[in-house]
């Protein structure tokens, strides 16, 4: 039984992205790191579920946020140290950072493997963007290092909540330009 994916509505896609980190901010801002991660783990996990029932489809970049929010939400629960949360967007951000430069080592475009039919863009489109992706990515993970390591948690916290999503769309909107260049009227982004 071969299962088609259902586009979602995109004001449910985006509570389901963002709706456990902003649980994890109130739960934080009621409690403390701890009860925020115990309450993350599983509003990640079920926002991945209702995403699978809803669509019949998982992003691999959520899956791989889930996990990553799996292990090092549950060494923070366990070893009772933060610093494992802190440290989650850090890896998430190097790991997304590595698989993108790995891609473009060898030639290719992981970031049109994942959302190419989203988007037509030439291959040197893609490859410009996947490039800028995976630099932003770096970017990222030093600014929380930078972040954790020297602010308090408290501002740790709403700057994960607020500022790192605020960021990503201001990079996501400088790229238009690029977009506007090197999009192709075809659906799979061939060289125009």
């Amino acid at each position: 039984m071969d299962i088609q994916p259902k586009p979602l509505n995109p004001l449910v896609k985006a509570a389901l992205e963002f709706g456990p980190l902003v649980l994890f901010f109130v739960i934080y801002q009621r409690t403390d790191i701890f009860t925020a991660t115990a309450v993350f783990i599983p509003t990640i996990l079920g926002a991945l579920g209702v995403s699978w029932w809803l669509s019949r489809d998982v992003p691999r970049m959520a899956v791989v946020t889930a996990v990553v929010v799996v292990v090092f939400g549950g060494l923070t629960l366990w070893l009772k140290d933060a610093t494992f949360i802190k440290m989650k967007p850090t890896i998430i951000n190097v790991l997304f950072a590595g698989a993108l430069g790995w891609g473009v080592l060898r030639g290719r475009s992981y970031l049109k493997d994942l959302i190419g039919g989203a988007m037509p863009l030439s291959d040197a489109g893609w490859m410009i963007l996947t490039k800028r992706w995976a630099l932003f990515f770096l970017f990222m993970a030093v600014v929380n290092e930078v972040v954790w390591r020297t602010q308090t948690e408290e501002f740790w916290v709403t700057f994960k909540t607020f500022a790192s999503p605020a960021i990503t769309f201001l990079f996501v909107i400088s790229q238009f330009g690029l977009i506007k260049k090197h999009g192709t009227d075809g659906g799979a982004g061939g060289d125009a």
